[in-house]
């Protein structure tokens, strides 16, 4: 055989698809990642602005009209309003005038991201000296001395995320992509959703008593890591379902490729890009990192639409691998096709009246 026909017998254009899905695939890692984080900048941050009434509405101004617009900021009644809003997650700072001196507050919160928390210190810090003041920054909800940069939720939802899709793709690579039946797709489903629950409270376990990198609640946790790991253990599947081995890479895709940069680990949603700031609450790392900051940082506040969002994942994907296997029942890799079809007939293996066939002609499964 020449070199040509040795090649078209080690890679069939199957194969040949397949390693150029993965050559985009690498691509696309490298554009989301270092698009959405070479230059984080922070835009349009929700800031409060606590200020005496005839100073306030030019302070305001003043802000909103910051060159790059780094600044969304609105007029708060006093400083318990201010810090209340922060710890329910509608601004991620604000600051305080002292009418009475020359040193003013300015409310961060490192638990949402500490590199958020320290620019908006500094953008204040800068306007303040313009006008001959000073800032004292106060965090209200300050990161853990064990989570560096409020990092630790992050990582636990990414540790998440991979054995979700990695638990999904072990089932399909074992046994088929595609599940034979409606009953198997169900045994999957259950076996995914014990495997979520495990990995749950694993993950909170090791976050918490073991490595007391992140605080909050155990149960919180362990019940967001169960439900992360559903979601997307869940849409994996179903994708295989729907698409075959293919259905991995389309997973890689969603979580790792499109989630992961736009999540608001490293940094948080307002110092992204438009377009990773936008998809990023919508898709399972996101909603999972906010939702895990607000456990241990803000009280467990603001989380009924992240955990919405994780919800409508799990749904959707277990609606469809259910759904999908009872469109065309086949043969589970395995069996084989040539016996299947003659018991069938009535002549192969199984068949009844045939040595090896069950009593009375059942058919074992």
């Amino acid at each position: 055989m020449n070199f040509a026909g040795e090649v078209k017998q080690a890679v069939t254009p199957r194969a040949a698809l397949l390693v150029l899905g993965t050559l985009v695939l690498q691509l696309l890692f490298i554009a989301s990642y270092v698009g959405a984080l070479h230059r984080p900048v922070p835009t349009d941050v929700p800031f409060g602005v606590v200020a005496p009434p005839q100073v306030s509405p030019q302070l305001v101004t003043t802000l909103d009209e910051l060159p790059g617009g780094p600044l969304d900021p609105r007029a708060v009644d006093d400083a318990a309003e201010a810090r209340r809003q922060i710890m329910n997650r509608e601004i991620d700072g604000a600051l305080v005038v002292n009418p009475s001196g020359t040193t003013d507050t300015v409310l961060v919160a490192s638990g949402g991201g500490s590199a958020l928390a320290n620019s908006l210190g500094k953008i204040t810090t800068e306007v303040l000296a313009q006008q001959q003041r000073t800032a004292r920054i106060v965090d209200v909800a300050p990161a853990s001395s064990d989570d560096f940069d409020g990092l630790s939720s992050f990582y636990l939802v990414v540790g998440w995320c991979v054995g979700g899709y990695l638990c999904a793709s072990i089932l399909a690579i074992s046994a088929g992509s595609r599940p034979a039946n409606a009953r198997r797709a169900l045994i999957r489903t259950l076996v995914m959703a014990a495997y979520a629950a495990a990995g749950g409270i694993g993950g909170a376990l090791v976050i918490g008593p073991v490595l007391g990198a992140l605080p909050g609640s155990f149960w919180g946790l362990a019940g967001l890591g169960a439900l992360v790991v559903l979601a997307t253990g869940m849409i994996t599947l179903a994708l295989q379902a729907l698409t075959g081995i293919v259905g991995i890479g389309l997973a890689v895709l969603i979580i790792v490729i499109a989630g992961n940069p736009s999540a608001g680990g490293a940094f948080p949603l307002p110092m992204l890009p438009d377009f990773w700031r936008t998809i990023g609450p919508a898709l399972p790392p996101g909603a999972g990192t906010w939702v895990a900051r607000s456990i241990a940082y803000f009280r467990g506040n603001a989380v009924t639409g992240s955990l919405l969002v994780l919800s409508a994942w799990a749904v959707v994907g277990t609606a469809l691998t259910l759904l999908l296997s009872l469109r065309h029942p086949r043969t589970e890799p395995g069996e084989d096709a040539g016996d299947a079809g003659g018991a069938a007939a009535g002549t192969g293996p199984g068949a009844p009246g045939t040595p090896g066939a069950p009593p009375g002609g059942a058919h074992t499964v």
